[in-house]
């Protein structure tokens, strides 16, 4: 197995035969502070809106309004049950820099879930105007950005990953 300390500054280890080397693969990141920034901001947001879902927090309907919303829209009751859990415990897990692969792909799913399902036939545009049609896709397009490159990178600078991924590496 390769020591992190050996690796080029951000690299990944390559070899993955062994679960911690898999586990340590899957936690690393890079000391950067731009995903860090992306992993706050993610996080930071789809917490409000796991608030929302889960305790009818900042107007939300709650775990019994989201969830008869999301059988409206032909959602499963597990599918449903999994975003909340993804919006309040995922976006957690993100904030903290913990799972953030794992918890960044969840968020990527959700959205583009949302995108598809309830945003796409509304337009690109979020409905400053209060217009009665619904919001567009154009915030879900920055997240799916802003998961995508948490996938990829990590959780970077001050990630719970990134002493998990040390102490594993040891």
């Amino acid at each position: 197995m390769q020591n992190l300390d050996s690796l080029p500054h951000g690299a990944l280890p390559t070899s993955a035969s062994t679960p911690s080397a898999l586990s340590i693969r899957l936690l690393s990141t890079t000391d950067s502070v731009v995903p860090t920034l992306l992993r706050l901001s993610l996080g930071g947001v789809i917490f409000a809106h796991g608030l929302q879902k889960a305790f009818g927090w900042f107007s939300g309907y709650g775990i019994d309004g989201t969830m008869s919303f999301f059988s409206s829209v032909g959602i499963p009751s597990l599918l449903g049950a999994l975003v909340i859990l993804s919006d309040f415990l995922g976006s957690l897990a993100l904030l903290l820099g913990f799972a953030t692969r794992f918890s960044a792909a969840a968020a990527f799913a959700v959205m583009l879930g949302a995108a598809l399902i309830v945003h796409l036939p509304n337009g690109f545009f979020m409905n400053w105007g209060g217009a009665p049609h619904g919001e567009g896709y154009e915030f879900h397009v920055l997240a799916l950005a802003m998961a995508s490159s948490l996938v990829i990178s990590g959780g970077g600078r001050a990630a719970v990953d990134s002493w998990l991924a040390a102490k594993l590496a040891r």
